[in-house]
């Protein structure tokens, strides 16, 4: 049982380095009073918060602010709070920290329990005694200064801690260094014997479910008899435990196990190719006076596999994923953390993140190795919605030298850490992929092997406590690190960040055989309505980040105001700024992903590079601000990764008018069947100037190989061409209709020279009209559902699994949105003016031609957990969300 303490009233105050430790002046005697007087504080949480919510720092997030709070990180900070001593019978209570970031010292009632050091290994310390003793318990946790590690730029090999390096300056964020609790506090009660590490694994043989359990016990006392386990296994459907699924096994030793069968399971599938049914298991130890410990996991059933591309060369490693005997056509994007500062991000906006990554059509999420091994609730989401995790350790390249470090007291700290992470992970049916880190490479372009001692080591912890699982040394894992046109030596690749140019964007991407890409993207600008949010009036203006210092605090590497001022010339305002920027990004991202997906199976899949950003950016690769909106280019990913899809091959942006156009047309398939495909060629005011039709079929696109296993793939259904139009503005449109829906996806082509798409911004005859068909209803059902039970215990929040409670449930509306002007409305948006509101569409990015129409459903959940949101609110408490649509031109 885990009762928590994070409800208690913590109090932070902040020292000199050591002071905590000498509390009076060894001159004078007097007492040392510290830097901060004593301040309320939340756990988890970090003081960073709590120094912005006393007033004592500004908001780190706007302008240079970050700057000014970098002291912070050179302090040490003592958390405090008292506790009264719980009424439980218990042999043995533990004092647990699930999270100190990042070297602390722990005290209870004045007696000093130890010193803990690394961020994702639990310090646990034994106080029963302690508590024995006292009606009221009394808590110091002494944080010692941050330290010294690398950002981004640096030598790998001389990296010796376990602490998110990002926080110390990376490209999407600044160095703004967390401390504090960053998870949760608890206190564990234990009877005689407990349950201890728990292994689970599930698979599927010839149509029958097998979940396969071990369990260690770890004995506290002396148990009343012999210890057993039992295992009752819970049905995904509502209401009942399946029969003949309660399992008693002797106690083995320390360990149980047990082996369950089940006939005609529910099968779990990823995003898109299946729902995910989770059957619910509970783990208990027992003796003759009853129940000991209990453990309650959910389990999906499923096979998981590895195999070879399709032509793939003999010495490259597995990157198809293959669940149930089908292959995985890997749609994803790389997790960074969630906030800057970690301890502050809540359930909803984990909740939410998954949200956006699943109705983007996303099934995987690549978990970053200069991040944080995320808190177990985002693994549960994922579970829960089909995202499989490609989960890396806490290792990252440093840019001088990327070789993992060798240094002894680090590779024992990393081991920890890994073991940690395999024991406590292992159990999601989500997880899919262990990687040693990111980018590690111990000669340049060549990312390192496991002929690494470092690396060697993570792959010998991998094969002990989870085999059934992929391990991969690094990411990308060569045998190059970086895209390139060269023939024959792409295996998993990273690269590029930035859009290419035309038409070299188009003849690189186009024409590469790389087997698959787990890190790419193209930058874009975040939204206006973000951008005022944390930058201040004198800089909401077009602008170079060589120009200006607060736009490259917030994205240094990221500026687009050349690429963009040499596509659509100067900018009028900052609007027309962001509209330009998130196009190119858009175009740039969908291009690489069609062109991917068109060589599906040769190509694995592609792994965008971000979905998130941990601190807000003025330009970033991201798909989705720090303010959770998403871009532009987010709904250009979804469009590229929907499941039936018809997509367009060409290398060029720009024609000469009279030269013929030619681009092939792909169809892309969800299942079986054929795709008729409709070609138009369009100037702005609408006019049909050209149309083809095409059919594919999906046996084209080989829905089996010769392995016997199902698979999705494309086809070419046959090649567009035409005399390229000379229009009045000089842009042309090609948009591609397909399946019975008449789903479309629209592709702008200039045939000026100079700023090609400087008419687009300039567009004025799209008039958009916007009526709601319905008013705001709640979700049929909750976004997700939390497992948990509280209640007050002497003070204390009393949680554990076993009862469900409802979170964020979003609101819903549903408009009707029509273009009554005389020419084309490009890329339609909505945007959420309170901004109090997440807001997600099932459309947007979308194309209205004059006199067309398009139903939109728009869904907000209320912005909760937001520090730092920077909010522009508009609309007062308990405003319905206001919800507008804009188009290309529109301000």
């Amino acid at each position: 049982m885990e009762l928590k303490l994070n409800g208690m009233k913590w109090e932070l105050k902040g020292f000199w380095p050591w002071v905590p430790l000498k509390g009076t002046s060894m001159e004078i005697g007097n007492e040392l009073l510290g830097v901060t007087e004593w301040l309320p504080a939340t756990v988890p949480g970090g003081v960073h918060q709590d120094l912005y919510r006393a007033g004592l720092i500004e908001d780190p997030y706007r302008d240079l602010n970050s700057t000014h709070c970098e002291w912070i990180e050179n302090r040490w900070w003592v958390y405090r709070a008292s506790f009264d001593r719980p009424a439980l019978e218990s042999e043995q209570i533990e004092l647990v920290f699930k999270g100190l970031d990042y070297e602390a010292m722990i005290s209870m009632n004045g007696v000093y329990l130890g010193e803990h050091k690394g961020m994702y290994e639990p310090a646990v310390f034994n106080v029963t005694d302690a508590i024995k003793l006292r009606e009221t318990a009394e808590l110091q946790v002494v944080l010692k200064h941050a330290p010294d590690e690398m950002g981004q730029i640096g030598k790998t090999s001389e990296t010796f801690t376990q602490k998110s390096r990002f926080n110390y300056k990376w490209d999407f964020s600044t160095r703004l260094v967390n401390t504090g609790i960053w998870d949760d506090v608890v206190l564990r009660v234990h009877q005689a014997a407990t349950i201890g590490d728990v292994a689970l694994h599930t698979d599927l043989s010839r149509g029958e479910g097998i979940i396969r359990l071990s369990a260690e016990a770890v004995r506290r006392g002396e148990p009343a008899g012999t210890l057993r386990w039992q295992v009752e296994v819970q049905s995904p459907e509502e209401g009942g435990a399946s029969p003949g699924l309660v399992v008693d096994e002797a106690v083995q030793g320390s360990e149980g196990a047990a082996v369950i069968r089940i006939p005609k399971p529910a099968v779990w599938y990823p995003n898109g190719y299946g729902s995910q049914p989770l059957y619910r298991l509970s783990i208990r130890l027992l003796d003759d006076t009853g129940v000991l410990d209990e453990r309650v996991m959910n389990a999906g059933i499923r096979s998981l596999d590895y195999v070879p591309n399709e032509e793939a060369p003999d010495d490259a490693l597995p990157y198809t994923f293959v669940v149930n005997g089908e292959k995985i056509y890997i749609q994803g994007a790389n997790l960074t953390p969630l906030d800057h500062l970690y301890g502050n991000v809540g359930p909803e906006r984990y909740e939410w993140i998954v949200r956006l990554a699943k109705d983007c059509g996303m099934n995987m999420l690549r978990i970053w190795g200069g991040g944080i091994i995320e808190k177990p609730y985002l693994y549960e989401l994922c579970d829960r919605h089909g995202i499989l995790i490609w989960q890396e350790f806490i290792q990252s390249s440093s840019g001088i030298d990327n070789e993992p470090s060798k240094k002894p007291a680090f590779v024992e700290l990393l081991g920890r850490t890994a073991e940690k992470a395999l024991k406590s992970r292992r159990n999601h049916v989500s997880l899919t992929v262990w990687s040693g880190g990111n980018e590690l490479m111990s000669e340049p372009n060549r990312p390192s092997t496991c002929e690494d001692s470092n690396l060697a080591y993570l792959q010998e912890l991998v094969e002990a406590h989870d085999p059934q699982r992929l391990f991969l040394p690094t990411s990308a894992s060569g045998p190059v690190q970086y895209i390139t046109a060269e023939k024959g030596v792409s295996h998993d690749v990273h690269g590029h960040w930035k859009y290419q140019g035309n038409p070299g964007h188009y003849e690189l991407y186009g024409d590469v055989d790389h087997l698959f890409h787990s890190e790419f993207g193209v930058d874009g600008i975040s939204s206006a309505k973000s951008l005022r949010k944390f930058l201040s009036p004198a800089h909401l203006k077009p602008v170079s980040m060589q120009d200006n210092l607060v736009w490259r605090h917030h994205g240094e590497w990221w500026d687009t105001f050349d690429r963009d001022t040499e596509l659509f010339g100067a900018f009028a305002d900052l609007p027309a700024f962001v509209q330009a920027s998130q196009w190119i990004q858009s175009e740039g991202l969908r291009f690489i992903l069609e062109a991917n997906r068109r060589r599906a199976f040769r190509n694995s899949g592609s792994i965008i590079w971000q979905l998130n950003e941990p601190w807000p950016n003025s330009s970033c690769t991201s798909l989705v601000d720090y303010y959770m909106e998403p871009k532009l280019a987010y709904y250009g990913v979804r469009k590229a990764f929907e499941g039936s899809h018809a997509s367009l091959d060409y290398r060029s942006l720009t024609w000469r008018a009279g030269e013929t156009f030619s681009a092939g047309v792909f169809a892309h398939f969800a299942g079986g069947g054929g795709m008729e495909i409709e070609a138009q060629v369009l100037d702005t005011a609408g006019q049909v100037l050209e149309a083809k039709s095409f059919a594919a079929s999906s046996g084209a696109a080989s829905q089996t190989d010769g392995s016997g296993l199902r698979r999705r793939g494309s086809a070419e259904a046959g090649r567009l061409e035409f005399a390229v139009p000379d229009t009045r503005d000089g842009l042309f449109l090609i948009r591609l209709l397909y399946g019975p829906e008449r789903k479309d996806n629209v592709y702008v082509f200039s045939t000026l020279e100079e700023h090609p798409f400087r008419p687009a911004l300039e567009l004025s005859g799209a008039s958009l009209a916007v009526e709601p068909l319905t008013g705001w209803e709640h979700e049929t059902g909750p976004l997700t559902v939390r497992e948990h039970e509280t209640g007050l215990l002497t003070g204390l929040e009393h949680e554990r699994a076993g009862e469900a409670a409802s979170a964020i449930r979003p609101v819903v509306r549903r408009y009707l949105v029509r273009n009554e002007g005389a020419s084309a409305a490009l890329h339609i948006m909505p945007e959420e003016r309170t901004d109090r509101w997440w807001t997600l569409a099932d459309e947007a990015g979308f194309m209205l031609l004059p006199g067309e129409s398009r139903e939109v459903s728009v869904a907000c959940a209320p912005r909760v957990n937001d520090v730092f949101s920077g909010s522009l609110d508009a609309g007062g408490d308990g405003a319905d969300p206001q919800v507008a649509f804009t188009c290309l031109g529109e301000k």
